[in-house]
Parts: C-alpha cells; structure tokens; sequence
C-alpha cells in the first residue's frame, strides 16, 4: 500500500513509526551516533526521516534516505526504546521502497544483482564461489598474488579481508552432513538445521561441531537438501523480492520435516527467519505459514539450555571472552543462555567484555559497503577485548570475519571461535578421557 512518498508495496507504516515520542533514550545505544553525534544518524532521527517521507513532507532521494543505508541495523535501539518503536523494521521498509524508486549507478546495480540475486540466492553458485575460493587458496595463487603485489589493486579493507578468509573445507557442509544423524541414546527432539550460505561454505566446521553437540544431546538432526539462504543479506540491502522468494522455500523445505524446532548457528540468520511472520504480514497464501514457521525457529544456544543440555566433563583450559552478537542480544533476546553454556564447560575462565552488545561493524556486509564507520566500530570492540583472554566466542559468522580482521588489522593473538565449538571441543575430551579408560 503506497504511503505518501512510499509508493511501492511492504512501506512503513504509521503504527510503527508513530510510536517514536522522541524521547532520546536511544541515542546513546546507536553506534552510528555515538561515533558522529549527528540527529539524522541516530535512530531517532532516521525515524523522523521516514516519518517526513511518508506524511509527503520529505522526496524519496538518495538525500533523505542516506542515513538509512548508513544504519548498522544492529538493534541497539529496540533494547534501549521505553516505546517499543521496530526501528530495524521500519529502517528495512524504507531500504525496500528506495531499491524500487532510486535505481544504482549500472556497475553498482549489476554488481548487487550478481551477488543478492545470484551467488547468495542459488546454493550451487555460491558452492562453485566456494571451490574457486579453495582453488585460489591451495594452487599457489593466493601467494603468488601475495608475493608479486597483485592484491595491491584492491582497495585496503577488502585486502584485508583476502588476508584473513579461512581456509575453505573440500565440501560445503550441506554435503558433508549426512541428511539425517541420529542422536545419541534416548531420543529428545528432532529438530532441523539451517546450514546458511557463509556458514555452509565458509564454515562448515561450526555447522558439523553443530551437529555432534545437538546428536550428544538425544536430538535427531535433519539438513534438508532443498533449503537455501534465509534472505537476510537481501532483506538488509532492500531486495524484498528475493528475500520472499528465498524465504518461500524455506518455509516449505522446513515445513515439511515435522521437526520440533528449526535450530540456527548464525544470529543474523535467525533473527530474520523470526521475522519471516512480518515479512509475509500482507501474503493470505504465506502469512499463517510463516507463522508456523517463525514460532520453530530457536538459535542453538537458546535451544540446547531450554532443552536441558548435558553438561561435559571434557576440560577446556582457557580464557574467554563472549561478544554479544547484535541479531542475537537485541534481536532475539539471547544473552544468559549462551554464557551459561560456556560456564559450564570445564576448565572455562569467563571473563566478561565491556560494552559486549556493541555491534562490532560487521552488520551484514556494512563493512564493505561502509568500511571507514566498520573500521571505527571495529577498533572500538578491539579496545575492549580484555587483554588476558585467548579465546573470543560468538554466535554469528559476520561477526567472526570481522573480529578476525580486527586482531589481524591492530596485530593482536585472540583466537574467534563459535560458543559451540568449545561445547564441541569439551565432549570431544570428554570422549578421549572415556577412551584412554581413565
């Protein structure tokens, strides 16, 4: 439904915007404004913005809603509002109504098509990415590039990022995992496993560690072959059209398996499959669908202590640190759940960071598209890692590359690990321990 200066359908509307009573207690929650103290790059202030858009006060330009696209989407402001005003929601919305009506620059567009459209939204192009990627890293390439000064015609952020991509697995772990794993004695739950896109390909480790921790704890796991990424990557940059024809197969693919719960690794990924009832609020044939779908949905974390994980005897010596990942804490609630885990893994010294539910410049890919304001949040989390700790854990795979980058970029020795390799590593002791009898 067209709404002032929003034209197109999904555009914000007034329920949600109205809400705002300009109160301020958001400001100092944003990182953007922490950073700038500017009006508009607050979340205040991007609300008023598209508050004027829609009551015909404002044009839809690139002017007005460039503040929106400089938003992390982080959530902060959700956690921080005494209103309850869906800012990530409406920052969303607005991002969807200026795809329609302001078209990029024709490098720009192609480039988003190929990437939104192509690479994230089909399994076997981002698969093929991945193998060309490990092509690159294992025939010499990647340090004959190095050695020569070929990676010198990148602009610096995404020459750092080359320096500090993992070393990518032989097989996506859509393959690697068997489709059905059984759990280990009783039965508890059976429950279905998003893969995602980066983390099926990029870490695939995480998402089988994923799967011995959930089989050690009585679950049976199922990994459709069908699923494909969940649309948050689109959803963020405005392409709401891929986003619901992703999130359609989902549905349907998860739907189907009769699983007590869709369980996530990734919070970004999670947080928008929560969202997938708000996505579909105006579809008659999707919306109850996708409210069944969104209530399954639980991120691993939250799912192994609600079920009443088992709790390892295997002994991690380490210190730690936990980053709250900002689809995770502000989005979803989850901040007890995961600590807990790590409490109760032998051996584990939690020593808590300040600040930890500041977004770290990830957000997606902002710190591609923003690198400068990503590099500033980005040494900000740095400086509050504790200088004592080896281990940094996390829940969201955009958070791990960016955390990487920064103990590359401000040469530090922290290791970033997902809390459930460490739940992975300390069962994996444990098994050793049983083995050797002792």
């Amino acid at each position: 439904m067209a709404i002032g200066n929003f034209l197109w359908e999904d555009a914000p509307s007034e329920d949600k915007y109205s809400v705002c009573v300009h109160c301020g207690m958001c400001l100092e929650s944003c990182p953007t404004y922490q950073e700038l103290g500017l009006e508009h790059q607050s979340p205040r202030g991007r609300v008023y913005l598209i508050k004027s858009v829609a009551e015909g006060q404002m044009e839809l330009n690139s002017l007005s809603m460039d503040p929106i696209f400089t938003c992390l989407d982080c959530r902060a402001c959700e956690t921080a509002c005494p209103s309850g005003v869906k800012v990530g929601s409406l920052v969303e919305e607005a991002r969807g109504q200026v795809f329609k009506a302001i078209p990029d620059p024709f490098v720009k567009r192609n480039v988003k098509k190929f990437f939104l459209r192509g690479v994230f939204a089909n399994q076997k192009y981002m698969h093929s990415l991945g193998k060309m990627t490990r092509f690159y890293q294992k025939s010499g390439l990647q340090k004959l590039a190095r050695k020569t000064g070929m990676l010198r015609i990148l602009p610096d952020h995404l020459r750092e990022m080359e320096a500090i991509l993992p070393e990518i697995p032989k097989q996506p772990s859509v393959e690697s995992i068997p489709e059905v794993t059984s759990p280990e004695g009783e039965k508890r739950a059976r429950v279905a496993l998003l893969t995602g896109c980066v983390m099926d390909v990029i870490f695939s480790e995480i998402n089988e560690a994923t799967v011995r921790v959930l089989a050690k704890n009585g679950c049976e796991i199922v990994v459709p072959r069908e699923q494909n990424c969940c649309g948050a990557l689109q959803i963020h940059a405005g392409d709401r059209e891929t986003a619901k024809m992703l999130a359609r197969k989902n549905i349907d693919t998860f739907l189907s398996l009769d699983a007590d719960k869709v369980v996530v690794n990734a919070a970004g990924c999670g947080a928008f499959m929560k969202e997938y009832e708000e996505l579909f609020c105006h579809d008659p044939e999707y919306r109850e669908k996708a409210k069944q779908f969104s209530a399954k949905v639980e991120d691993v974390s939250k799912f192994l202590y609600d079920l009443g994980f088992r709790k390892p005897k295997g002994k991690v010596e380490a210190k730690i640190t936990y980053h709250d990942a900002c689809h995770l804490a502000h989005a979803q609630n989850i901040r007890f759940e995961p600590r807990q885990l790590l409490k109760e893994i032998p051996g584990i010294q939690l020593i808590e960071m300040p600040d930890a539910d500041r977004c770290c410049g990830s957000a997606g890919i902002y710190n591609i598209t923003h690198p400068e304001m990503a590099g500033r949040l980005l040494k900000r989390k740095m400086e509050d890692i504790p200088e004592e700790v080896e281990l940094v854990s996390m829940g969201n795979p955009g958070c791990m590359m960016q955390m990487a980058l920064g103990v590359h970029r401000h040469h530090r020795n922290e290791k970033i690990v997902h809390t459930v390799q460490i739940l992975d590593w300390a069962y994996a002791k444990e098994s050793e321990t049983e083995e050797r009898g002792e």
